[in-house]
């Protein structure tokens, strides 16, 4: 009992110091409060002292205030004061003068110092851009310690999610040269060393691969380790020893569970973010669910140092058993019957216990291939389906799945929304969902693929909301949209050896003549209309001279998605300084006009597209000895019919979806409407109406692997064939294969060039070109960035073609072969640029640079 007087008596003498450090009396009086016994003074003085001033109204008293000395309201000021973190910490608060029961109050307070500027070190530039996101520091923000906790904080925490473990930071201040009340802050950084994952450590498995379980971890993964022959002995001694344990197992897999924990191909060895494991974590035992296991969990689990630049994890799991479907029944279905319902659903009795199996067959199936599809394509919009498990049973579980179909509904109203150029009717023209139709999820894909097809949107920012009504049985479709460049610009300008060099090409792809004469609508041309526009003009001095304009109207009338398309083109080539009455003059003219148009069908299904084309070309010879004729005129009328299908989901970087194209291209058989003996007309007569008839087929699948992993799989073939066998094979339009695919400057006789990477263009076609092609692509694609205004893909590929002159040395399986790495860019205002690095495995006879290594540029798709 005295031992506790005695503690009480401390504790009290040390609140009483406490209290009379609040308030003091000052002045000249030697007058002295007593703390014992508070009195109540009326306040008839507020002064203040030091550096530092405070708003009134932040005190717990005002002048006329009657409170107690000492009291909670002392006290509580003060607290607040410091509290604030603009005041140092020898906050005090002073009886100036007492008169009676009226005290004057003097409240002594040292400003905190502010910011004058600030340095760091130890840091590069861009990592200062991160945290002054973070960070507010400026010029006059008062420093103290939880300022300086904050830097401390940012810094270190942006430092660990780059898996930079061990960085610290040390603060100075330095007082302000010009002004006392302001320092200056040094941030001294050392990152340390950055700590990867070593290695993770998975026990408790007794039926599951360690490293099927790793795989399972997408953003903590191991450093590479190749010790393919670490305890090999071991393990075959006991292959042989306890051969009865390895009965009836599969050898690759025995093989794969050896190098499980021996063999790991990761060059790259992952940074720890404790986030990401956790979620990681959550994904492991997700996939132990996957595999039947339904009862998995986690038992405990470590991280730990293993140095100051690695880090392992352990992690021990418990399996539980492994479980299956047994009987899977519906309950609440009346649109479709429960066999119909169990076939999409495709999980059949014995088949491995799998919930996320069952969720996705049932909601989120690929290509529309789940039971939601079915609903949701037939209006029952307000359909869901939830799976209950009634019954467990040894290894086996039986599953009732509970529908409410709801009510078909219909479409009520179809907006847009985020479209700044392009006009709504050319929108909504393109979208399958209309007003008063049935709901249908199927019809939304196919609006969305169809917008995306314009090439005027960002594929990454498009959404549809659906604002659904149940009580009306309607649905309100919101289309979002973002706006993205498909103007193009091509300027080249050059001057050498006193020859000048120019070149100018626009691309409007989202023009509007129906604006033309509105002043407001020139931002900087008239747009929204989704006409094309495009002029091109090409000038080499006066040696050559390009002229090229084409108009596309998408919607001929406005109400039927009818393509009409013109386009007229001159290419001149002249004798360079000499005159045109010279007898060295000479000159080469290619004239074409044509005039085509295109619509969709209905059927087989409405991805397929329909073109008819006429065309009108002449080419005009004046003393060229390097055309066919030296004098005189060529025409070429000729009739082009083309049948397409294109599902694919995005023009710029499709994930799904294919390609398919088929054209025959005929012109008029002269030979066999007239009585001339072509074997003895001169070229100037033979050739003065070409004839012939081409043929074209190509074929372009897209499959999403994984998240933006895309494997594009092609084919194209061509075939030039005659009418009449004396005339023969046209020396015009024929096949040339090898290189980028870029049109050359050699194209006087309409030839065709296709690419053919890691071997030199044109390299693989016969002199004179060829008659019929084929050629075989397969490419591998992933993005780096798919953001619109500079989409960045990669690529691998693969390649296999060849071309031959005519049908008798067609060779189908004597291919020439390349492989290679490239890289994609698409720049909205210059579509998009190719640069590709293939190797031809195979020599080109007479010619030995044809193959090997080869670069190539690309514009636009010539590659493809």
């Amino acid at each position: 009992m005295r031992k506790i007087k005695i503690v009480l008596t401390a504790i009290c003498m040390f609140v009483l110091g406490q209290l009379q450090s609040q308030v003091t009396l000052g002045g000249e009086t030697n007058m002295s409060l007593n703390y014992l016994t508070p009195q109540e003074y009326e306040i008839g003085g507020i002064t203040f002292s030091g550096t530092g001033r405070c708003d009134l109204r932040t005190l717990n008293f005002a002048v006329g205030d009657k409170i107690k000395i000492p009291g909670d309201k002392i006290r509580k000021t003060i607290q607040r004061l410091s509290s604030m973190g603009l005041y140092k910490d020898n906050i005090k608060i002073s009886a100036s003068k007492i008169e009676g029961n009226v005290i004057f109050l003097d409240i002594y307070l040292e400003e905190m110092p502010r910011l004058s500027s600030f340095i760091y070190k130890g840091v590069k530039k861009s990592d200062i851009e991160e945290f002054e996101k973070k960070i507010n520091l400026v010029q006059g923000k008062v420093v103290n310690e939880n300022t300086k906790i904050v830097v401390n904080n940012v810094i270190t925490d942006y430092y660990k999610e780059k898996g930079f473990y061990h960085a610290s930071t040390k603060i100075t201040e330095e007082t302000d040269t010009i002004n006392n009340n302001f320092v200056v802050l040094t941030i001294e950084v050392d990152k340390g060393k950055k700590v990867k994952v070593g290695t993770i450590n998975i026990s408790g498995t007794q039926q599951l691969e360690s490293s099927t379980l790793r795989m399972a971890m997408k953003e903590t993964k191991t450093k590479f380790l190749f010790q393919p022959l670490e305890k090999w002995d071991t393990a075959v001694v006991d292959f042989f020893r306890n051969h009865d344990k390895y009965k009836g197992k599969d050898l690759f897999q025995l093989f794969k569970q050896y190098n499980s924990d021996r063999v790991r191909f990761r060059f790259k060895a992952s940074k720890f973010d404790e986030q990401k494991y956790e979620d990681d974590k959550i994904a492991l035992v997700k996939r132990m669910n996957e595999l039947g296991y339904r009862d998995a969990y986690i038992k405990r689990d470590s991280v730990y140092l293993v140095n100051n630049r690695e880090m392992n994890i352990d992690i021990e799991v418990e399996e539980g058993k492994k479980y299956y479907f047994r009987n899977i029944t519906w309950v609440g279905n009346t649109k479709y019957s429960s066999e119909l319902l169990s076939k999409i659903l495709a999980i059949s009795k014995g088949d491995v216990y799998n919930t996320s199996l069952l969720e996705q067959n049932l909601n989120m199936g690929q290509d529309n291939a789940d039971v939601s599809s079915l609903y949701l394509d037939d209006g029952y919009l307000f359909y869901y389906a939830l799976p209950v498990e009634i019954l467990v049973e040894n290894d086996s579980v039986d599953v009732e799945i509970r529908i409410r179909e709801g009510i078909q509904a219909r479409i009520n109203k179809v907006t847009i929304s985020g479209n700044t150029r392009t006009s709504d009717n050319v929108i909504l023209r393109e979208l399958a969902t209309v007003p008063g139709n049935v709901f249908s999820r199927s019809d939304i894909i196919r609006s969305q693929r169809q917008l995306l097809s314009l090439g005027y949107f960002n594929q990454e920012n498009m959404n549809v909301i659906p604002k659904a009504d149940e009580k009306s049985g309607t649905v309100d479709l919101e289309y979002v949209v973002e706006e993205s460049t498909s103007d193009q610009l091509e300027l080249s300008v050059g001057w050498g050896s006193n020859v000048f060099y120019g070149s100018v090409g626009l691309s409007f792809n989202n023009f509007s003549t129906r604006k033309l004469f509105k002043k407001d609508a020139w931002t900087p041309i008239p747009s929204g209309d989704g006409q094309s526009v495009s002029f091109r003009v090409q000038v080499y001095s006066n040696y050559s001279q390009y002229y090229a304009f084409s108009f596309t109207e998408p919607w001929v009338g406005g109400k039927k998605p009818i393509a009409l398309t013109f386009g007229v083109s001159h290419n001149r080539i002249a004798s360079y300084g000499v005159s045109s009455t010279d007898s060295k003059y000479y000159r080469f003219d290619i004239t074409q006009v044509s005039l085509g148009e295109s619509h969709r069908l209905k059927l087989p299904d409405d991805y397929f597209y329909m073109s008819n084309m006429l065309s009108y070309q002449q080419y005009y010879v004046r003393n060229y000895s390097y055309f066919i004729l030296d004098s005189g005129r060529c025409n070429a009328i000729s009739y082009t019919f083309t049948l397409g299908r294109n599902s694919v989901d995005a023009p710029i970087y499709p994930r799904t979806g294919s390609e398919m194209l088929f054209s025959v291209q005929l012109t008029p058989p002269y030979s066999l409407m007239n009585r001339k003996n072509y074997s003895d007309l001169s070229d100037a007569e033979k050739y003065k109406w070409l004839e012939y008839h081409k043929w074209k087929f190509n074929i372009a699948q897209y499959v999403n692997i994984v998240e933006n992993l895309v494997l594009s799989v092609r084919a194209k073939f061509g075939v030039l064939g005659a009418y009449n066998k004396r005339v023969g094979i046209t020396p015009f339009e024929r096949f040339y294969l090898g290189g980028s695919g870029m049109t050359t400057g050699y194209m006087y006789d309409s030839r065709e060039i296709v690419s053919m990477r890691g071997y030199t263009d044109e390299s693989l076609a016969p002199d004179g070109g060829g008659a019929i092609y084929q050629k075989f692509t397969l490419e591998l694609r992933y993005p780096i960035t798919l953001n619109p205004s500079a989409t960045i893909y990669l690529l691998g590929f693969m390649e296999a073609g060849n071309c031959w002159e005519s049908f008798s040395t067609y060779q189908p399986f004597k291919l020439y072969r390349s492989a290679g790495v490239g890289v994609r860019v698409f720049l909205p205002m210059f579509g998009l640029l190719g640069l590709d690095w293939g190797y031809g495995f195979d020599p080109v006879p007479g010619n030995k640079d044809a193959n090997k290594s080869q670069f190539h540029f690309s514009i636009g798709r010539s590659i493809d």
